[in-house]
């Protein structure tokens, strides 16, 4: 019986203090694709399942354009209102691709050996790559030791490309930020006062991670939604469970983003190359950047409301639009008389992006490197190289076009004391919904004599 009793207890640890990869893994390592090998020895198919994921290709499952072509959408062909575009600029934009190596078009994604299982796994909080280098670790990086500490993925190892994106913290998603390593309690619920971990929400198969990018909003798949936990009647008010049919969850639940660190909102790259000083405002954040442009930051952001179903339209290479008018990025798919789409909360970024004045379609710029725009300020050579990339015809004549974009809003969860009441609404003083922006003749709530109680 006291054999049979260490036995279990031997299990119990056994299970919950798994024992270290120092065990297994005893180097030394000459490049991070012989530690990929070492561990693919044990985990076979790891590579091959990753490689199969958007983590991996940059692109999301099939999307129809509004033209009826089927074509894979993500980070690897959209054109974005921040950096723009990968295309050209890989070394810098491929820092966070879960691979090494990742330099130019020519890139082996067939290739085991360049899956980064560190950037995901590592457990020593040691693990970087250069900012610059095409996903590679940075060479102080103790393969080894990352190596032999490597466990279950933390907000640590998402939050180094997620929460960064765009060049620093906060500066994208606005939702996303570096306050999320240690969040407040006020900060998000999930996060800062039960101790999720990312793939908590994001529930993991076979490495595909569950979650909407943008390529998944083209595609209209991989949602999670708050429901998937909290499920049926979860209010104990049967008025506020009615409008789960058409409101978000997230609409009541995150009053405001960019809470901790501020969030880019405007990006004006019709300023850059000009001869004058870099500023910084209020938060300390910079204003403007010689070879960025001018950029304009909010704290404490309240959400945009749209209508939308879970999936969008997006801006193609090539696709020729008006110049007169605000070009977007994307276009949100939802209406008031669609049945599955719910008033939702996104971030706009707005701003001013390079096109060609001729041809009258979006530029992909070379920024990044030899002969990018950040060493020479030349416009028109960035312009000829990027758009030969991605074989597009560039005219000689570039202006500047006004663009947005819309960013989901899913993080930085409130409380339920800190959720939206009713009054902010619905009523005289409710301020948070634009009823006629929504479809709607006005407040659809407001009836002579109806008084409404936080």
């Amino acid at each position: 019986m006291y054999r049979l009793t260490l036995f279990f207890v031997f299990l119990f640890f056994l299970n919950v203090y798994p024992q270290s990869h120092k065990d297994y893994i005893s180097g030394p390592f000459d490049s991070p694709q012989a530690l990929t090998q070492e561990c693919l020895n044990c985990h076979q198919n790891a590579a091959i399942e990753l490689m199969k994921t958007n983590h991996w290709t940059w692109l999301d499952e099939e999307y129809v354009s509004e033209d009826g072509n089927k074509t894979r959408m993500g980070k690897k062909n959209f054109i974005n209102n921040f950096c723009i575009a990968v295309p050209s600029n890989y070394p810098r934009c491929t820092s966070c691709h879960a691979g090494y190596g990742w330099k130019d078009s020519s890139f082996n994604f067939s290739a085991p050996e360049n899956v980064d299982c560190l950037v995901c796994h590592d457990g020593s909080g040691t693990y970087v790559k250069v900012p610059t280098g095409a996903g590679m670790p940075d060479k102080k990086v103790d393969l080894l030791l990352v190596s032999q500490s490597v466990g279950k993925s933390s907000r640590k190892n998402c939050g180094m490309c997620h929460f960064d994106g765009g060049g620093g913290t906060g500066v994208k998603h606005g939702d996303l930020d570096d306050s999320l390593y240690e969040p407040k309690p006020e900060t998000d619920v999930h996060m800062g006062v039960l101790d999720f971990s990312c793939t908590d929400c994001h529930q993991t198969k076979e490495h595909k991670i569950m979650g909407a990018s943008h390529g998944s909003m083209a595609s209209g798949q991989n949602h999670i939604y708050c429901t998937d936990c909290h499920e049926g009647e979860v209010h104990e008010n049967k008025t506020i469970n009615k409008h789960l049919s058409s409101v978000a969850c997230e609409t009541c639940h995150i009053p405001e983003f960019a809470k901790e660190e501020p969030t880019k909102v405007w990006w004006d790259w019709s300023k850059a190359g000009e001869d004058r000083a870099d500023t910084k405002d209020k938060y300390g954040k910079e204003t403007y950047s010689r070879i960025k442009g001018e950029f304009v930051w909010a704290k404490n952001v309240i959400p945009t409301y749209k209508w939308y179903n879970g999936s969008a339209q997006y801006y193609q290479f090539g696709e020729i639009f008006n110049p007169a008018e605000v070009v977007k990025l994307n276009k949100l798919n939802g209406s008031m008389s669609d049945p599955n789409s719910k008033i939702t909360p996104f971030k706009v970024m707005r701003g001013k992006q390079i096109y060609d004045s001729e041809n009258n379609y979006l530029i992909i710029p070379k920024l990044f490197g030899e002969d990018g725009y950040w060493k020479t300020f030349d416009w028109n050579l960035a312009s000829q190289i990027g758009m030969k990339e991605v074989k597009l015809d560039y005219s000689g004549r570039y202006g500047f076009v006004e663009t947005e974009m819309y960013w989901p809003i899913n993080h930085m969860v409130a409380s339920k004391d800190k959720a939206l009441r009713c009054t902010n609404c619905h009523g005289v003083k409710g301020n948070y919904l634009n009823w006629k922006e929504l479809g709607y003749s006005g407040d659809p709530m407001k009836v002579k004599g109806r008084k409404f109680n936080n």
